[in-house]
């Protein structure tokens, strides 16, 4: 039998008074989207209409229309006899994705170091010594969090409004994968001193060194998930 999705990381918080902030089916993709994404739905387990209406104490329509939406952006899959399951990370999708974003945030990284003012590097030299004493404290479940603010504050240096917008589409995926990588302790200490070598070469304006910088963490870090895939 199938394992029911017990949405212990779906929080649906006061439905009544955020339905007029937003449609309901929207609150209810929203927090199922973030709950698969940060893994409290993990891959395989099974998501049916009734179950999750029941749960939350409304009707279908709403979880219908959420639903729909995961299926469509690839985060469920429907099955023969009915219901969905959460889809995991394949192969392809590692390989895609990882060389995706090597191409778009290395450009963005090379644009930031030549746009930035260098005031504006205090935030990133900030979220680097917020990794630090996460690491030093052991909050690893932290860890994901700070590097993704990090690398949103770097990119949106590069003052390139669609450039952003083309790195955010992978926002999702991305979180996915840094929760793989940042488990291991190795890599949470490799990847906050990659950031540390980025920043240095901002500071100098070597926009090329940055660019490959960015690109050789990027390429690390799908190694690393492969390793992990491989497993």
């Amino acid at each position: 039998m199938r394992k029911k999705a017990e949405l212990k990381g779906f929080d649906p918080g006061p439905l009544q008074a955020l339905q007029e902030r937003k449609p309901l089916g929207q609150h209810v993709f929203d927090n199922l989207k973030q709950a698969i994404i940060r893994g409290k739905i993990a891959p395989g387990e099974w998501l049916v209409e009734s179950h999750i209406a029941g749960m939350l104490g409304i009707s279908r329509t709403p979880v219908r229309e959420a639903i729909h939406k995961l299926e469509r952006e690839r985060l469920i899959e429907r099955q023969p006899r009915g219901g969905f399951t959460v889809l995991g990370l394949n192969r392809g999708d590692i390989e895609e994705t990882f060389g995706i974003r090597s191409v778009l945030e290395g450009y963005a990284a090379r644009l930031a170091t030549l746009k930035h003012k260098p005031k504006e590097l205090k935030a990133l030299e900030k979220k680097i010594e917020e990794y630090k004493h996460a690491l030093v404290e052991k909050q690893m479940e932290a860890l994901p969090e700070i590097n993704t603010e990090f690398h949103e504050l770097l990119y949106d240096l590069s003052k390139s409004p669609r450039l952003i917008h083309m790195i955010n589409g992978l926002r999702d995926q991305i979180f996915r994968f840094r929760q793989m990588i940042l488990r291991n302790d190795k890599f949470a200490i490799i990847s906050n001193e990659d950031h540390i070598q980025m920043l240095k070469s901002m500071r100098k304006r070597d926009a090329e060194k940055v660019e490959s910088l960015v690109r050789e963490h990027i390429l690390r870090g799908r190694d690393a998930v492969l390793k992990e895939f491989g497993k």
